[in-house]
């Protein structure tokens, strides 16, 4: 299991500094100079120059791909060409409404599409059952953003229950926390409708299982064999899958972000592409990237450790 361990985390470091090299050629990769288009036809050489100063621009290709190596490494992302200030201070605010969205959508996926997948495995056939698996081919088939209008126009425009743009300020929690309502449903919609799937089968493969057919033989109750004995088997997949939850989750705050107009990573990089503020852009696409590769390492990881199959194969194939 160490060893495992360690190749996977070992892999998970060259893909990111992979990234991070990647991200540095991003800004040679667009076409004219840089500095020109981010300042427009009218600039003078002299402010063209500050700027490719500025931007590191005026080094060669492989020391600017180490210099943003290097420095993201230690949290520095360079220097905002616009503000003149450093690029982390400006991802402070906005990365932890990001991260606050993100974990509480995690949250509410997993409180509500846990459950309504085991009713549904639990009352297999009935009107329960068939109300989830409908409600959920609904909820797969719409986008976060298609939920987050429809969240927009009907709490905030018609039924006025809830404020509808902006993300609030955490000096007033309450306010804050209604800001925080319709953007974590928009984004968890969709899990509660693959989680409940993915629950409802997972749980209804177990119960067929001969070590169940074994509890109900040795006479414990059915409640007992449901939530003690199936439902613990039946989250194997799920917690591995939440890993992966964390980047998809992280990465659709964009589009709610732009609906709701909440202060975040999303928006601003939206912002930042509009503005070709480059320093900015990749920051944000690192952060992303970086929460993709950290959630496939925890759902690999949360795998094997769950599935007791996967260690004992490991401990017999050294070449698993």
């Amino acid at each position: 299991m160490l060893l495992y361990l360690t190749k996977r985390l070992a892999l998970a470091v060259i893909v990111i500094i992979v990234i991070m090299a990647m991200l540095a050629l991003l800004v040679n990769l667009v076409p004219g100079d840089p500095a020109r288009i981010i300042l427009g036809p009218h600039a003078t050489p002299q402010l063209i120059a500050e700027i490719r100063r500025t931007m590191g621009l005026d080094n060669p290709i492989y020391v600017q791909v180490w210099n943003f190596i290097w420095g993201a490494l230690h949290g520095n992302f360079g220097i905002d060409p616009f503000s003149k200030a450093p690029v982390a201070s400006e991802l402070g605010s906005p990365l932890l409404n990001t991260l606050v969205l993100s974990a509480v959508s995690l949250v509410l996926s997993v409180a509500v599409g846990i459950p309504l997948g085991v009713v549904a495995a639990v009352r297999q056939g009935g009107i329960v059952d068939t109300i989830v698996r409908g409600a959920s081919i609904a909820l797969l088939s719409a986008p976060a953003y298609v939920i987050g209008l429809l969240l927009l126009l009907g709490l905030s425009v018609r039924l006025q229950v809830l404020p509808a743009l902006g993300s609030g300020s955490f000096s007033d929690p309450l306010n804050y926390a209604e800001r925080l309502i319709m953007p974590a449903v928009a984004l968890s919609a969709f899990w509660w409708a693959y989680l409940a799937r993915l629950v409802r089968s997972s749980m209804l493969e177990v119960l067929g299982e001969a070590f169940v057919r074994t509890s109900r033989a040795y006479g414990l109750k059915e409640r007992v064999i449901r939530y003690r004995v199936a439902l613990k088997n039946a989250l194997v997949p799920v917690m591995a899958l939440t890993g992966l939850m964390v980047g998809y989750i992280l990465s659709g705050t964009v589009y709610v972000e732009v609906i709701f107009e909440r202060t975040g990573l999303g928006n601003l990089a939206i912002a930042s592409i509009g503005n070709r503020n480059w320093p900015v852009v990749r920051a944000i696409v690192l952060i992303y990237a970086s929460a993709f590769i950290i959630g496939n390492l925890l759902a690999d990881v949360a795998y094997r450790f769950l599935d007791p199959r996967l260690r004992l194969e490991e401990g017999t194939d050294v070449f698993i």
